[in-house]
This record gives structure tokens, sequence and C-alpha cells, in this order.
């Protein structure tokens, strides 16, 4: 028995240990939005969040779900959706949920991404090739979030030592 919980909602599910994460969802739990691609962890196709990270969900065991946060393609609401339709990224569509995942990790993670950013981060295989148009989204949508909050260095004294606040 394994519990963890799916799109905010609490799922206890008696699956063998060893059944990847990608059949839970499918086949025990009708969650069909992530895709099947390739079952060894390449293409991309069944990225889902693990605890908030993308993960390739054909390579996550039932036995790691336990206590887990996954979210799927069905319960995304990211800038990145609507930026993907502006920009005729879908072609055939059958990546387009686990590029989806990606980019969103990638956006909150790294509001203001670089090209090379987004070449390291997007390892998703798209038949379609459309990935000048999968840049093109994420920069756009990335143009919608907010300015990222400056990071303040912690206030230095004249020798160059902090000031201690906060130190016991």
């Amino acid at each position: 028995m394994v519990e963890f919980t799916l799109n905010g909602e609490a799922q206890k599910l008696d699956v063998p240990p060893d059944t990847p994460l990608l059949w839970v969802l499918r086949d025990h739990l009708g969650m069909t939005g992530t895709r099947f691609g390739c079952g060894i962890g390449q293409c991309g196709a069944c990225t889902v969040h693990f605890n908030g990270q993308p993960m390739r969900s054909c390579q996550l065991p039932a036995a790691a779900l336990a206590g887990s946060q996954i979210t799927t393609i069905e319960a995304l609401s990211h800038v990145v959706q609507e930026a993907w339709l502006e920009h005729q990224v879908p072609q055939c569509g059958y990546c387009q949920s686990g590029q989806l995942m990606a980019a969103a990790a990638l956006l909150d993670r790294n509001p203001r991404p670089s090209d090379d950013d987004i070449d390291a981060w997007m390892t998703n295989l798209c038949r379609c090739a459309t990935y000048q148009r999968i840049r093109s989204a994420i920069h756009a949508a990335a143009a919608t979030l907010p300015e990222p909050e400056p990071e303040v260095p912690e206030e230095l004294d004249d020798a160059g030592e902090t000031d201690g606040e906060g130190e016991e």
C-alpha cells in the first residue's frame, strides 16, 4: 500500500512496489495526460512534478511515492501554457504534456532563463522538432512573470564582517 498526494488529493493504492508511476497514473488512476514515450527515461513525454521537481514518471517506482507530492499536466496552471498556444508550439502534440511540465519547472526556478539555460534544462524530445517555438514560448512566458526579488546581501560592518544580528 502506498500513500501520496496527487494534484492536491490524497491517494492510497495497493500496487506492486516496482510499478512505474507512469502506469500508476494511467492504469490505476485514469490520468492519461502523462504520456508513455520511450519507457527508459530518455524522451520526457512522461514528465511530472515529483515533490516540485520534474521527473520522468516511467523511471519512478511506486515504492518511492510514499508521502510524496505529485503534480501532473491535469493540474498544471502556469503562464507557459498560454505562451505555448500563442507560439503554436504543438504539432502532433504527443510530447507536449512533458514539455509543459519541464518548462513550468524551469520558470519556477529561473524566471529569466537565457537560451543556454533553456537548452540545458529542456532535455525532452520533440518528434516534430519545434524546439525554436518551445524556446520562444518559454521566453514569452518569462516576460509575463514578475521581476524576481534581488538578493539582499547581509549587512557588513567596516571590517567586512557581518553585524552579528540573528547570531546567538
